[in-house]
Formats: structure tokens, C-alpha cells, sequence
């Protein structure tokens, strides 16, 4: 049986699910019932779990996440989801990196797409994943919370929170 269950936290409503004992699902947004007809509306033990280590992070009293995880997708997206596991806490690294650890070095664009697929956010970081000029781009949880994501863990040191800022350096650096 497949169990989903709503939580608040600073981002917002998240929802997560798991199936079979492992984490499958965290999205942000409430999870409707009627999206929700293979699932049970259940506090699971994996997914208290999980709330409980999600907190932590919140409080930033966690870096890592000790879970087990059963994202589904292509055996091209669970490469590049196995990749963004690998990106340290407070630490970012652009499409185009990523493509290269999964030695497919022209990827850069199929990893985006990956990425956007990516249905275990927060705990697979797909917040930490950047352009390749530091600036914060796309992030299905809204570009708001990634950067807010990424000051949570200290990041924001090489990311551009948007093209308006990259552009406002650029025509500093300029005057200067």
C-alpha cells in the first residue's frame, strides 16, 4: 500500500509519500485526495521519518539525509538523481557538471529536464544545482524557495538569485 501525508514548513505545505517502507514522493503543495487515489492519507513510520529529518534541516541541525529512497524514472534520470546526491551541503554545481559525473558531458540540457522530473525534492538536492553563470534557474518548488533553500544551507556565495542581479553586477563592474 502506497501512504502520502501534509506537513508545514518554512518553504510552505510539502507532501510526502513512500511505498513498501521507502520514500517514492516530496513535493511542495498540499496533495489533493482526488490526485491521490493509489495512495492512503497515512503518517507512515518512513515518512514521519522523514518530516522528523526534514525539521532538522529546517533548524539546520541536519546536512544529510538518512533515509532509503525509491525514486521511479528512467534509468537515465535515477543516474543523474544518484549524481545530485553527491552535492555537498552548502555547496552547488552547474547542469553541466553534473553531466560530466555521469560522464555524458553534452547532457547539460537532459539533466535540466531530469532535474525538473527529479520526485524526491530537498532530500535528492536538486535546489543545489545551478547554471552554469551561478545563476539560480528553474526549480519546481519555485525559484523562491531554491534560494531560500540555499541560504539555508549557506550557498548563496557564486549564485546569482537572477538575471536582474547578474545584469546589476555586470553594469557595476563596468562603472568601476
Amino acid at each position: 500500500m502506497k501512504h502520502y501525508f501534509n506537513y508545514d514548513f518554512p518553504v510552505g505545505k510539502i507532501w510526502i509519500a513512500e511505498e513498501g517502507g521507502k520514500i517514492t514522493d516530496l513535493h511542495f503543495g498540499k496533495a489533493k485526495k482526488s490526485d491521490m487515489k493509489d495512495f492512503e492519507e497515512k503518517e507512515a513510520p518512513v515518512i514521519k521519518k522523514a518530516a522528523k529529518q526534514l525539521s532538522e534541516y529546517f533548524a539546520g541541525k541536519r546536512q544529510e539525509f538518512d533515509l532509503p529512497l525509491d525514486p521511479k524514472g528512467t534509468v537515465f534520470q535515477l543516474k543523474v538523481w544518484k549524481a545530485l546526491q553527491t552535492i555537498p551541503y552548502g555547496k552547488t554545481k552547474s547542469y553541466g557538471a553534473i553531466a560530466k559525473k555521469i560522464k555524458n558531458d553534452k547532457a547539460s540540457r537532459a539533466v535540466g529536464m531530469a532535474n525538473n522530473r527529479n520526485p524526491i525534492s530537498i532530500i535528492i538536492p536538486c535546489h543545489r544545482v545551478i547554471g552554469a553563470d551561478g545563476s539560480l534557474v528553474g526549480y519546481g518548488g519555485g525559484l523562491k524557495n531554491k534560494e531560500y533553500l540555499l541560504g539555508l544551507e549557506g550557498a548563496k556565495d557564486g549564485t546569482k538569485s537572477s538575471a536582474k542581479s547578474s545584469a546589476k553586477a555586470s553594469a557595476k563592474s563596468k562603472q568601476a
